[in-house]
């Protein structure tokens, strides 16, 4: 149980983080499928960053990860300015916009790191070697029986997502930017009329999806294979659509959807190894989440309110 609970918080809480970002921008109105070419990118420059930095400082330092973490928030930020000025400045269809994007970051980030691995490092990989990352564990709190678990063998980016998250939380639904997020989502002509530019809060929020999903992505890669790839994030920005979704577009109900899917996914890699199958079921078990996610769709779709302009292409003119 302990494991199940471990294993399935350090895949839930990247993913959580990552739902919020979407959150952020499809409460702004603007759809937002992107999520996984913005975590791909993401992780991709920061584990760029974290590489050259454990080359100067060396693998002992913990700089390379904090680093790590910046950058990919960054590289995640100025990725997300293509769907911006493609869905706010172009007014582009913002469904065939994420498509798109998550199509680029896969291609040009495999590219990329073939070549810099090749040029640069001498070195033929389309992989950027991480490392594993430190884990923390809190005194006499981690003794508590099962919900011990909770605070055994942390990864520090375990924390700074939660710190994130809480402050995600606190600005959109307790601050009057969050209220201005929230009201171009459902009425943006409202919004227009109090002399608020929604173009720039809709700007704002995408670039706030970006930071996030950037975060989650270079998570994941410290948490799941301690190596960069093009291959580690595949599907799981889809889950984190799903998860807010089920949520409900709200950031509490979406926690519990992604603890959902990090414990089934937990869940079912130690089932296999109880029963002692062959270690191919450790690949089927990955579908365990996706697999809920439909079953979820079946029995909570019809409960589901998205924001009333999410998606809706907003021209000042027709107010």
């Amino acid at each position: 149980m302990e494991l199940i609970i471990i294993d399935g918080l350090s895949f839930a809480l990247p993913l959580f983080i990552m739902a919020i970002g979407g959150i952020y921008c499809e409460k702004s109105g603007i759809t937002n499928l992107a999520l996984e070419g913005l975590q791909g990118f993401g992780a991709f420059c920061g584990a760029f960053a974290a590489v050259l930095a454990m080359r100067a400082l060396g693998t002992d330092s913990s700089v390379p990860f904090y680093l790590a973490l910046f950058i990919a928030m960054l590289g995640g930020m100025v990725f997300s300015l293509i769907h911006a000025l493609l869905c706010i400045r172009f007014k582009a269809n913002q469904v065939i916009s994420g498509v798109v994007i998550n199509i680029l970051a896969l291609s040009l980030t495999t590219f990329l790191t073939k070549q810099i691995n090749r040029g640069l490092f001498n070195a033929p990989s389309d992989k950027f070697v991480l490392g594993v990352s430190n884990k923390l564990t809190i005194p006499v709190l981690s003794e508590i029986p099962v919900i011990g678990a909770i605070f055994k063998n942390i990864y520090p980016f375990q924390i700074v997502i939660i710190v994130i998250a809480f402050i995600a939380w606190y600005i959109l639904y307790k601050t009057r930017f969050g209220l201005h997020v929230r009201a171009c989502g459902e009425n943006p002509h409202a919004v227009d009329a109090a002399g608020i530019s929604v173009a720039k809060t809709r700007l704002v929020a995408v670039i706030v999806s970006g930071a996030l999903s950037g975060l989650a992505g270079i998570s994941f890669a410290y948490s799941i294979s301690a190596n960069f790839s093009g291959s580690i994030y595949t599907g799981y920005g889809y889950l984190a659509i799903a998860g807010l979704i089920f949520g409900n577009w709200s950031i509490l109900p979406t926690l519990g959807a992604c603890l959902l899917f990090g414990f089934a996914r937990s869940g079912g890699y130690q089932l296999v190894q109880i029963l002692e199958l062959p270690s191919a079921y450790s690949d089927l078990v990955m579908i365990l989440p996706y697999a809920l996610t439909m079953l979820l769709l079946v029995f909570f779709s019809k409960h589901n309110r998205a924001p009333s302009a999410l998606g809706e292409i907003y021209d000042k003119g027709k107010r």
